[in-house]
């Protein structure tokens, strides 16, 4: 279970104000009856920063003396994260408003840099511009954030009223509610577990007739993870990734922002038939509505279904590096999201030390469907030779970007004609991401592949997450490439010399108008055979597909069959 406070060594003597504000950062816990905890670290960091606009040095080392930590340990966490600002002694607090321009892939395509700009030049020194990285609004591209409310296709003078008004805070989502789902026979199939009618068995056997898997990215088959991780030793755990951070992804937005509870029966009834002890539930800092929801609801359900396992509510920082399974973990034990070694794997040794179930929203967002309509209904669905239902977030040069719920194994073709109204106007098909940043590029000519796992690893791409991001003969591949590998650099944990060195060096060597294709490949492969966790490894992806694809534009060799 979490961990309780433990002794470190903290230098000279601190003011009283210091104290007080991490008495009042750790007051919150103490007001619900929760004994502060260093696992609650950054919850606590979150306090002082929305308090004090920044996290203070001075503010910390009371911090570290309050939960018994070294400042070190303190210091580490503070400055890994990219949503905490630290100031350290005699240093001046960044404004007290920041307005964050995404710079990532689709909105890099809206004109994001300019936007940025602008902005900087009108706003003056009293707001601070900061481009930042994809803020999961790929399909209102370009998306500026105001203080914790996206501007959704923004544009200056939307930024400046929003600013004008102080409306730095997001609207709750029109979703759907607790006495609404619930009316709805909502919940019925986890009091079928809990009364028996519903054997547990039963559950796993619709899942491998519908053939689920992980639909995070990995792709690994629900029913198998299950059993894994129900064949440990009690407690176990289990950990819900909301941080959506792969540019071009937005569809765990979409499903939470419209019909929350559907995914939490799902996570409860998983949690009911692995025997869980304990859930915690990670999403991103980027979305505050949604987590203010989340939180909203989760009270109504503990009011209304008391018997329900502990459940925890926790907020990101900013790091894409956490939605990588470990280090998200990492992160909710109050450390750096620093991804793990592997063996052992989390479903043996996870949260604090215990087996833990980790899923991705979608994933259990289906549970509920597929209990009621049986796991054939799901497996019925797919063309190509696929099976299921996948949900694919669509943004670029689209007429009509969003998340499309339909057949696994579709083609880029097919997704673009049926569900996305065409392209817009002006613009043709000349390429594609089909699993954001990290899942390669793919040329027109391959438009006709089938969208799903297991297809694309023939070409160097991967479906992963179904973040589809469209561009057109108005773009550059080799410039998207840039993009994404400058994303990797600023993302990068930096604990392994292959992704900390090799992303920031690729970067470098690919602004190049010619490229160096052989010094690229094989600093590609060093990153993918070396590097500890999949950022590093799949990297390279992005530049190797220029390179076989788009090679005309970099005045490089094709590194394999398929230019276009």
């Amino acid at each position: 279970m979490p961990t309780t406070p433990r002794r470190g060594r903290n230098p000279e003597p601190l003011a009283e104000a210091a104290r007080a504000a991490a008495a009042a950062a750790l007051a919150g816990d103490h007001a619900a009856g929760i004994a502060p905890r260093t696992d609650r670290l950054i919850e606590y960091l979150h306090r002082l920063q929305d308090t004090h606009g920044a996290l203070h040095a001075e503010h910390l080392a009371a911090l570290a003396e309050a939960l018994k930590l070294s400042r070190a340990e303190v210091f580490e966490v503070a400055t890994f994260y990219h949503h905490f600002d630290f100031v350290a002694p005699g240093e001046e607090a960044p404004p007290r408003l920041t307005v964050r321009v995404c710079d990532s892939l689709a909105c890099a395509m809206a004109g994001g840099a300019g936007l940025a700009a602008t902005l900087a030049a009108r706003l003056g020194s009293e707001v601070r511009v900061q481009h930042v990285p994809c803020v999961g609004r790929c399909d209102k591209a370009p998306v500026a954030v105001v203080g914790q409310n996206p501007i959704l296709t923004a544009t200056p003078d939307k930024v400046a009223t929003a600013l004008a008004g102080n409306e730095c805070r997001e609207a709750l989502p029109e979703a759907i509610r607790f006495d609404a789902y619930r009316g709805a026979g909502g919940y019925r199939r986890l009091a079928a577990l809990d009364d028996g009618s519903l054997p547990p068995e039963a559950v796993v056997a619709a899942l491998e007739a519908a053939g689920l898997r992980g639909l995070g990215g990995a792709g690994f088959p629900t029913a198998r993870k299950w059993r894994s991780v129900a064949a440990q030793p009690a407690p176990r755990y289990m950990a819900v990734n909301i941080d959506e951070g792969e540019p071009g992804t937005f569809k765990d937005y979409h499903y939470l922002a419209s019909d929350p509870h559907r995914f939490i029966e799902g996570m409860l009834i998983a949690a009911r038939v692995v025997g869980v002890a304990a859930i915690w539930i990670y999403i991103r800092d980027e979305y505050p509505a949604l987590r203010e929801l989340l939180a909203e609801e989760l009270a109504k359900l503990r009011g209304a279904l008391p018997a329900l396992p502990m459940i925890e509510l926790r907020r990101g920082a900013g790091a894409y590096i956490c939605g990588e399974e470990s280090a998200m973990i990492e992160s909710i034990e109050g450390k750096r999201g620093v991804p793990r070694l592997r063996p052992p794997y989390v479903a043996e040794r996870g949260l604090f030390g215990r087996p833990t179930l980790v899923h991705n929203i979608e994933t259990l967002w289906w549970l509920r469907d597929i209990l009621e309509r049986g796991g054939e209904w799901f497996a019925a669905f797919g063309r190509h030779g696929r099976s299921g239902l996948r949900s694919f977030s669509v943004s670029g040069r689209v007429a009509r970007p969003g998340v499309v719920v339909t057949d696994a194994g579709i083609t880029l073709r097919e997704l673009i004609d049926e569900h996305c109204g065409g392209m817009q106007p002006g613009h043709t098909l000349y390429g594609y991401f089909p699993g954001g940043a990290s899942g390669g590029i793919l040329p027109a000519s391959l438009a006709e592949l089938p969208l799903d796992f297991d297809t694309l690893g023939a070409h160097g791409c991967f479906i992963g997450s179904a973040a589809i991001v469209v561009f057109s003969q108005h773009d550059q591949a080799r410039l998207l490439a840039e993009n994404a590998m400058r994303f990797f650099a600023r993302e990068s944990c930096g604990q392994c010399t292959p992704c900390r060195v090799g992303c920031s060096k690729a970067a470098e060597l690919m602004s190049a108008p010619r490229w160096d294709g052989p010094l690229l490949q094989a600093l590609g492969r060093t990153m993918a055979d070396a590097s500890i966790c999949g950022l590093g490894q799949a990297a390279p992806n992005p530049m190797n597909s220029v390179l076989r694809y788009f090679a005309h534009e970099v005045g490089a060799t094709a590194g394999g069959e398929g230019e276009a």
